[in-house]
């Protein structure tokens, strides 16, 4: 689809991930992992982790988040910081402002706010 280096956070199954926030769960605080984390449920607060993390569809996040790769295919309202990459794919939306050293916009994504792309 995309020629990028780090495209295999595209790949990512299930059993990628040592933890899976499920569709039912509404959590409210701060977040902070080492590993993979994907998200179904709805998140309000900080997300912290130098890992990867992944908004699946049906997801919302409210909250700033800083990780070191950020695929979206949620909703996201907060700053969006990455080490290294923001994916944004064709379902998912992200109001507030994301700096990476790479940006993915899909067509058909929804972003509203700054972009800054810094080097890593």
């Amino acid at each position: 689809m995309f020629d990028i280096k780090d495209i295999d956070l595209y790949e990512l199954e299930d059993e990628d991930f040592d933890t899976i926030m499920a569709d039912d769960i509404v959590f409210k605080g701060t977040i902070r992992f080492a590993k993979p984390f994907m998200i179904r449920g709805e998140v309000s607060g900080i997300i912290e982790t130098p890992s990867d993390l992944v908004v699946d569809s049906h997801a919302a996040v409210y909250a700033n988040i800083t990780a070191d790769r950020i695929l979206v295919r949620g909703i996201v309202e907060g700053s969006v910081t990455a080490k290294r990459l923001v994916v944004v794919t064709a379902e998912g939306s992200v109001l507030g402002n994301i700096t990476s050293a790479q940006v993915v916009l899909e067509p058909g994504s929804s972003f509203t706010g700054k972009c800054t792309m810094v080097k890593s």
